[in-house]
């Protein structure tokens, strides 16, 4: 059985008959009222400081979950655990209860009673369920945005998805860009890459997003994402292939397993399959986590999108309607200063390309 270790694996439901039964479903995970007898929703309302003294429970943070069992850190020890059977009753729109970085309460005998209020997540739609919520990393500082050029190519619309994820879960993105010394081979594919490449760091830099532009072979930018890094909670997350393994190897001389392209797809293959949260000497953690083919954007809009390019703001004002989308309507500010180059194009398209895939994403919902 392959191994995943973010969603708990579930029936997929295509046809008409079963499709009423995922709306019945769907209606029940958001009936609320259950909860008021639930063991889970008391657990949750019993903050800490109101535990009782025998009852004894350590406290840790969740640095792996693994088939064998979630392991918590707690005072330089570690403890496999597991959640309470009462936790598992009702995971409501989540795929998984738990994530790496989670602060938990558990007995001696590792079972997890608590799970504290998180203060940040990274989350996306799962994959085998568009109606649910999948937790990839929770209480970080920031989102290491991972993209690569020339092999795979950069992706501007997936940056814009981990941006918007980001900012939405309380975090900073940063953009990372590697293999840039594949940019100098001196093939068509690289010179056309160069443009795209060059275009993408002016543009997210001049919305103030840290980019750094690293390449693990030769060593360049590294030491400056590692200051960055320093002191701070950072999830390494990107589509398979860009190298956020070899980048952790380079910058903590670990040797998690890397993979070679794939070579019909110019794909990434899967190296990374546990996510694993690492200490950073002086200071902080990392998380590296499983590549991804794509990233379903949860709990977004086409509405709300907009809000996320903040460059549109300026003009948005000073279109005909007040509802304008951006698109096809009529006396658009926003698509004139796109043709003034007052907005970039790039994340114009971007935009576009985001505001399709919504509305497919929600029909699929």
């Amino acid at each position: 059985m392959k191994e995943d270790f973010y969603r708990i694996e579930e029936e997929f439901h295509g046809n008409d008959r079963k499709l009423h039964r995922k709306d019945r479903k769907l209606a029940i995970a958001k009936d609320r009222s259950k909860y008021k007898k639930s063991d889970q929703d008391q657990l949750k309302k019993r903050a800490p400081s109101k535990l009782s003294s025998d009852e004894n429970l350590l406290r840790g943070r969740v640095l792996s979950i693994r088939p064998e069992g979630i392991f918590v850190e707690t005072e330089g020890n570690m403890h496999k655990c597991m959640l309470k059977g009462s936790l598992k009753l009702d995971k409501g729109l989540l795929t998984n209860l738990i994530a790496i970085g989670d602060f938990v309460h558990f007995t001696e005998e590792g079972i997890i009673l608590i799970i504290e209020e998180r203060h940040s997540l990274l989350s996306r739609a799962d994959n085998l369920s568009q109606r649910k919520e999948q937790l990839i990393a929770v209480n970080i500082d920031q989102v290491l945005i991972t993209m690569s050029v020339v092999f795979p190519m950069l992706k501007p619309p997936l940056i814009d998805r981990y941006i918007i994820a980001a900012v939405k879960g309380n975090m900073q993105p940063v953009l990372i860009i590697n293999k840039i010394d594949l940019l100098e081979n001196g093939t068509p594919e690289a010179e056309k890459e160069k443009a795209l490449f060059e275009e993408v760091v002016k543009t997210y830099k001049d919305l103030h997003i840290p980019v750094f532009a690293i390449s693990t072979k030769t060593g360049e930018g590294l030491d400056a994402l590692k200051r960055a890094m320093q002191g701070k909670s950072s999830v390494f997350s990107g589509q398979s292939g860009v190298g956020k393994s070899s980048l952790i190897n380079a910058i903590f001389g670990t040797t998690f397993l890397t993979g070679d392209m794939v070579g019909k797809t110019n794909k990434g293959s899967h190296t990374t399959t546990v996510a694993e949260l690492l200490p950073i000497e002086g200071g902080g953690f990392c998380i590296d986590t499983p590549g991804i083919k794509s990233f379903g954007m949860w709990d977004l809009d086409r509405n709300e999108l907009k809000n996320y390019f903040s460059e549109m703001q300026e003009y948005a004002p000073h279109c005909r309607f007040l509802d304008c989308a951006h698109l096809e309507e009529p006396g658009c500010a926003v698509k004139e200063a796109v043709n003034e180059g007052k907005i970039s194009l790039l994340r114009f398209e971007s935009y576009c390309a985001l505001m399709a895939s919504l509305s497919e994403e929600h029909r699929n919902r």
